[in-house]
């Protein structure tokens, strides 16, 4: 069985983002948002979670090229004059690592944001970090012990299979992909050890900005058997802080695309978020434990 997680990252950065959440939800194949708790426009993404009952909703956390959710005068290693989070991830992450006062500022931050995410009412369906921060060794491992005490079962791990983009469009590995390939890695291993679930593949590292209603479909019929998220940015058009060559518009039609829908309603594929998985993967995983076997992240 092919099970599928669709998931809109930025979610509450601006309302573009969230009425393109929104429409993707109710008229296409998005299944999960990961929410910004100090996004511009959080409140209104969180009113929308609060309508849209099948939308599974999880914590983006933001360390880098935003705002923090505790005041800035608390976290002055991690922010600039202006209060806002360093746009460096090489930098951030040499402070925390030589930095005792900027790795008791990082928990504070990743706590806070955690609260923040709990006062919304909103059910935590997993987490996840803006440019994928968490893969930074002690950014992963304060997440894997803060988040548990408000309800984290499950992270993503962003390790995409080259064999499968193959067989969608003719691509190549990107630099940035192998870099972070041993982090990503390790952090598996981690959360395998923490009982944290992750799923066995994620796609939207090399197409990030650009899947297309192509790719998107391609990806699908691809898919393994197994548990995988897509990830993608839908916005209905660039907003104040959007990245730019994002074709936030185009990944939003992607969603909603004839052939999209009909690749996602094959009947060897369930959509939904980690939340809908738990008890195939809890299940999955007493078996491998039983037989003496590793663990899979998502059967």
């Amino acid at each position: 069985m092919k099970r599928l997680i669709v998931t809109a990252d930025d979610f509450g950065a601006a309302r573009e983002v969230n009425e393109a959440v929104e429409a993707a939800h109710r008229g296409g194949i998005l299944t999960a948002a990961s929410l910004m708790v100090p996004g511009a426009a959080a409140a209104d993404a969180i009113a929308r979670a609060r309508r849209l009952h099948s939308l599974r909703v999880g914590l983006h956390v933001v360390l880098l090229d935003g705002w923090p959710v505790l005041p800035a005068a608390a976290l002055p290693h991690l922010t600039d004059a202006a209060g806002c989070f360093a746009t460096n991830p090489a930098a951030l992450g040499l402070a925390v690592a030589v930095s005792r006062a900027a790795r008791r500022e990082l928990a504070a931050e990743i706590t806070a944001q955690f609260a923040a995410f709990c006062d919304s009412g909103l059910t935590l369906d997993h987490c996840n970090a803006h440019q994928h921060f968490h893969l930074h060794p002690l950014v992963g491992e304060l997440i894997v012990q803060i988040g548990p005490r408000f309800g984290l079962r499950a992270l993503r791990v962003p390790l995409e299979p080259a064999a499968v983009l193959r067989k969608v469009a003719r691509t190549t590995v990107s630099p940035v992909t192998a870099l972070t390939l041993p982090f990503a890695r390790r952090l598996r291993r981690r959360l395998a050890a923490a009982r944290l679930v992750a799923a066995d593949r994620v796609f939207g590292l090399r197409w990030s900005g650009q899947m297309t209603r192509e790719r998107l479909a391609g990806l699908i019929r691809h898919l393994p058997d197994g548990l995988s998220e897509i990830y993608l940015h839908p916005a209905t058009s660039d907003y104040p802080g959007s990245a730019g060559g994002y074709r936030y518009r185009e990944e939003l039609e992607a969603l909603m695309a004839p052939e999209v829908i009909a690749a996602a309603r094959d009947c060897s594929v369930r959509l939904g978020g980690f939340a809908d998985f738990l008890p195939c993967v809890t299940a999955a995983a007493r078996s491998a434990a039983a037989h003496g076997e590793e663990a899979p992240h998502g059967a």
